[in-house]
């Protein structure tokens, strides 16, 4: 990381002032100890087990040192004094299931497009940039936030690109729309067999309308490899975009092992400032995943290998999770399952054999039944004490003795209630009844005595949506879905944080600002433990710290 660039200021005495909170810190040992940095006159939430608020903090060489009353700030010669003047200091979060990448020149974001005529006018812009006859790829577009209420279709693209192969990925990776041209390249034709675990769509009039589900790669396996240099300065800028998100730490969901290098060399060469990393590999490579581990051992403070990652099931932008009953007027469409069953339980077992920890993405209720039996199942023939297994999404809640399963073994969940705000209408329409109101369940998890850590998976949005949509189970039009899943803030915020570094194995380190774990945290615009419910989602991260440095600032 950079060096930090501090700013001197003349000492003094600070005037004592009440505590916010039961002061329950530890008592300072060294009257007049010199430290970096003190914040002092605002309201610390801890996150230890009493979710302790105190006034003021206080940092030295990267750890927290304490937290406590205004008078403790007295007891320390700091570098750096910070008034917060009230406002709330918190751990940074903690993104548990998350996918980061470079992009090429090629690529373009669609995350905040509001249109298909927009979408229409990035193409035709990006093929000024890098001409005909090139591919053009993109992420993140979602019918939900199109004006025109509908997905892009090949017929839309064909319009913006006759002489460029496109193919451009709803947000959530699970689907994607090519033109023509990149479909003829691909060889999709009417005649092309149904992909296992896919599905390569049909518009009304019989025509191929360029959507896949699941299996795009029949035609992304045709895009050039991007270039070494523009995919890790594109990495490094995507990384520390996420600063100003207020996240300190992730965990990114799904790499091969042999990028891991990269990673490497960007975390060693870094000229910005970067969140800490855990980098989950697929166990098809098994030797590139032994040797990495061999080579980086526990890795560093900042970049880590962290568990496997196992896909059970498709996802809900198809849909294709794999479920217990047929979808919504679907007939008897009930999803796919990544792989044959015998093949994933056979993959599972040998995975937790090997001694390595597990996230495994299961989104459909049938999906996550036959992962959570397979791994009780496994668990019982071989114990591991704190194996920390734990399943991505969870999106469908499943019978309750799945539930019960999950508790007795210790089998976790990472889970993304922004999908009940951003994906609302892909839930209304393949979902009903009792289903579709306890969409990504949390309190039922919990209140079986789950540990369930929120994450944001791929979706290009900041916590607060994801905060906001665990307590007020509120969809992106304002409707409510199964209030009896809702939790406090109080849970929410410690789900975002401390409940992902456990699922690290890192809960010594972060996760809360007790003393002797790391100095990552924010400052908030605004309480987000009295501000309106419905104003969660405009509070702005003003100040991220990491290690004790400021790493984003709010202008």
């Amino acid at each position: 990381m950079p060096a930090k660039h501090k700013t001197t200021i003349i000492f003094f005495a600070l005037s004592i002032l009440t505590s916010c909170g039961q002061d329950n810190s530890e008592p300072s040992s060294n009257k007049n100890q010199i430290v970096d940095l003190v914040l002092t006159n605002g309201k610390v939430l801890v996150l230890d087990n009493a979710f302790s608020i105190h006034d003021t903090l206080v940092v030295n060489e990267g750890r927290i040192i304490t937290t406590g009353a205004a008078g403790l700030a007295a007891e320390y010669l700091a570098e750096e004094v910070i008034d917060l003047g009230g406002k709330v200091v918190m751990p940074g979060f903690n993104d548990s299931h998350t996918h980061i990448r470079g992009r090429p020149q090629r690529y373009i974001e669609l995350g905040d497009v509001t249109s298909i005529v927009e979408i229409q006018d990035l193409i035709r812009d990006k093929i000024s940039e890098i001409g005909e006859g090139e591919w053009i790829t993109g992420y993140g577009w979602s019918e939900d936030e199109l004006d025109e209420g509908r997905r892009p279709l090949r017929s839309d693209l064909d319009l913006a690109a006759p002489k460029n192969p496109v193919i451009l990925t709803r947000a959530g990776g699970h689907s994607a729309v090519a033109n023509s041209l990149g479909l003829d390249l691909a060889d999709v034709t009417l005649e092309t067999p149904q992909p296992d675990g896919g599905v390569i769509e049909r518009g009304d009039d019989g025509e191929l309308n360029g959507v896949i589900r699941e299996r795009q790669e029949i035609v992304s396996r045709l895009v050039p490899e991007s270039t070494y240099d523009e995919i890790i300065t594109s990495l490094e800028i995507n990384l520390n975009d996420l600063l100003r998100l207020g996240i300190t730490s992730i965990t990114d969901a799904s790499k091969p092992p042999s990028q891991f290098a990269m990673w490497e060399e960007l975390y060693a060469n870094a000229k910005l400032p970067l969140p800490r990393s855990q980098v989950q590999f697929q166990w098809f490579d098994v030797d590139g995943i032994n040797e990495v581990k061999a080579r980086v051992g526990d890795g560093t403070e900042f970049l880590k290998v962290g568990p496997i990652k196992v896909f059970a099931d498709g996802g809900f932008t198809g849909p294709a999770a794999y479920t217990l009953e047929p979808y919504r007027n679907q007939g008897e469409y009930r999803g796919y399952l990544n792989m044959p069953e015998q093949e994933l339980v056979e993959h599972l077992n040998e995975i937790h054999d090997a001694g390595w920890q597990m996230g495994i993405h299961a989104i459909g209720d049938a999906a996550i039944v036959l992962v959570v039996n397979t791994l009780a199942d496994a668990l019982e023939r071989n114990p591991r004490e704190d194996h920390r297994h734990y399943l991505n999404h969870f999106s469908m809640r499943p019978p309750e003795l799945t539930m019960e399963l999950m508790a007795e073994h210790q089998i976790h969940i990472t889970q993304q209630p922004n999908f009940t705000y951003t994906l609302e209408g892909r839930y209304s329409e393949n979902l009903d009844g009792w289903r579709l109101q306890h969409n990504n369940p949390l309190r039922s998890p919990m209140d079986h005595g789950i540990t369930v850590a929120i994450s944001s998976d791929i979706l290009p949005i900041g916590p607060m949506v994801g905060i906001y949509a665990a307590v007020s189970r509120k969809g992106m039009t304002g409707n409510l879905y199964g209030p009896d899943e809702a939790i406090t803030r109080e849970e929410a915020i410690r789900a975002y944080t401390a409940s992902g570094a456990f699922l690290n194995f890192e809960e010594n380190l972060k996760g809360s600002l007790e003393p002797g774990k790391f100095a990552d945290m924010i400052v908030l615009s605004e309480d987000i433990l009295t501000v309106d419910e419905e104003r969660i989602m405009d509070i702005v991260i003003e100040q991220t710290y990491v290690n004790g440095e400021l790493v984003y600032s709010h202008e």
